[in-house]
């Protein structure tokens, strides 16, 4: 498989993320001390700001897993390893949308980054039939429960500026017939309705994931791609979870862009700093494989014009799944997250 994408969550974790708006809201977005407010401020734990806005537009969440770790370390007399972490806290880093209370989820998540003055970040991944039974199994009861969590996700993102990396894998397991064929039509039915609501918000760009340069062509999934709306997107996300250098990253998308109309795309640089693991069992090459390093920082400032972004959509230091000694997918390793931290160094 092509990596199991780390949406998992604990009822925790979907809890914190119905009140992380109005908890933000009442402390975590003014300074104590005495920080710009109106650019996001700091979190009273970790100091954790905002990156400058024309370097990367997107919404720093100053309580995430990171920070609080870097809180955790510094409380405990580990300057060092707290510093480490940082490199990850103080970054824009997408939020995973869970399958309960959507509405709450992106409204707390928009209403934050809109009063720090940018854009949340969201990845939608809870598609019927999710990762073909991997470490991320789940996903919508069928086709009519995705869309009723569709019009809370969109609910709740209202006017409000948020960019959204759509389904990851979902595409890529129609071309590579992981997700049975009775389940195709339905796939590309739903991801085209979604492209279009979200496309029908006032400040909503949605990127369609299509895959990474390792795992095909962009012959098979140009066409998928147009069957799931891509002309009505604002373009596709290449190397979601996945550890492809950023040179090769451009060259697919290129590929494929040239194939779909010129679309412009997103890469995911979050773990890619020293390019894929290339060891050991290749169907488990991209989960949670050693050695591995961050990548550039998100920002706009890319390296080719057809490049919106370098985002970091996987969040670092979160498990792809239950390999190589990992937890549940999409909880945090707080080893794993100081190795690619001081391997980036």
């Amino acid at each position: 498989m092509y990596g199991s994408r780390g949406a998992g969550t604990t009822a925790g974790r979907r809890m914190s993320a119905v009140v992380l708006g109005a908890a933000l809201l009442i402390t975590g977005c003014s300074s104590s001390d005495g920080g710009d407010e109106s650019d996001g401020g700091a979190d009273a734990g970790a100091g954790i700001t905002q990156q400058p806005k024309e370097k990367a537009p997107f919404w720093v969440n100053p309580d995430g897993t990171a920070a609080q770790q870097v809180a955790a370390l510094e409380k405990s007399g580990k300057k060092g390893e707290a510093e480490q972490i940082r490199k990850i806290a103080e970054q824009p880093v997408a939020e995973w949308v869970g399958p309960d209370n959507p509405e709450e989820q992106t409204r707390g998540f928009t209403e934050a980054a809109d009063k720090a003055g940018r854009t949340a970040l969201l990845v939608l991944y809870n598609i019927p039939h999710r990762d073909c039974g991997q470490y991320s199994q789940g996903g919508a009861a069928d086709g009519n429960a995705y869309r009723e969590w569709l019009d809370g996700v969109a609910a709740g993102i209202g006017d409000r500026s948020a960019t959204v990396i759509l389904e990851p894998d979902a595409l890529l397991h129609v071309v590579d017939g992981c997700t049975p064929q009775q389940f195709h039509e339905e796939r590309f039915d739903l991801l085209k309705g979604a492209v279009a609501k979200l496309k029908a918000l006032k400040n909503t760009k949605v990127y369609l994931d299509a895959g990474n340069a390792g795992w095909g062509h962009p012959d098979q999934i140009f066409e998928p791609l147009n069957r799931a709306g891509i002309d009505q997107a604002d373009g596709f996300s290449v190397n979601v979870s996945n550890f492809y250098a950023t040179d090769k990253s451009i060259a697919y998308g290129k590929q494929l862009s040239a194939k779909v109309g010129n679309k412009h795309f997103v890469i995911d640089t979050s773990r890619n700093g020293k390019g894929p693991y290339t060891q050991g069992n290749p169907d488990e090459r991209w989960c949670n494989p050693p050695g591995r390093a961050l990548g550039e920082t998100p920002t706009t400032k890319t390296a080719d014009p057809l490049v919106d972004a370098y985002l970091w959509v996987k969040r670092p230091g979160e498990s792809d799944g239950e390999c190589k000694g990992g937890p549940k997918a999409g909880q945090w390793w707080s080893d794993y997250a100081l190795k690619l931290s001081k391997a980036s160094s």
